[in-house]
């Protein structure tokens, strides 16, 4: 089965049609501005089941204490500050590639989503997430008839 991705989408058109999605709407266009130019650390969102995701940050060089994950009014926060590095360790490097410069990195959620835990392994950062979706989207209104 051929998956396509929609990569660039105008939605100023849709409201005229989507009612009631308002604050969607209001939150694409918050996360939009929030977009940096920079892609350090560079990242990456898995689909790992159908309401699963983990989402993957590179973090070569932090320590434990240099990294936070945090959930705030529905963005995930994920903070890498590195504690001062001493000049004699700076001195020592012929070629320094390895970036390990302070970052904020920030990922819209919705409402219904769980974090599921968040580890270090081999230098990434995984975050796994899980959205739970209503059993039940369905529901049949019942008609009145007017005479």
């Amino acid at each position: 089965m051929e998956q396509h991705y929609i990569t660039s989408f105008d939605i100023t058109n849709l409201p005229r049609f989507a009612i009631g999605f308002d604050r969607m709407f209001e939150e694409l266009a918050r996360t939009q501005e929030k977009l940096s130019n920079t892609n350090y650390p560079p990242y990456n969102i898995l689909r790992t089941a159908e309401t699963e995701y983990s989402i993957e940050v590179a973090v070569a060089g932090f320590e434990e204490d240099e990294l936070e994950v945090e959930l705030v009014d529905g963005e995930l926060i994920i903070k890498g500050e590195t504690k001062s590095k001493t000049v004699e360790n700076i001195g020592n490097y012929l070629h320094r590639g390895i970036a390990a410069r302070n970052f904020v990195r920030t990922f819209a959620l919705p409402d219904d989503v769980e974090i599921k835990g968040a580890r270090v392994r081999n230098g990434i950062l995984t975050v796994d997430v899980e959205i739970f979706i209503p059993q039940s989207t369905k529901k049949t209104i019942a008609i009145t008839f007017e005479k």
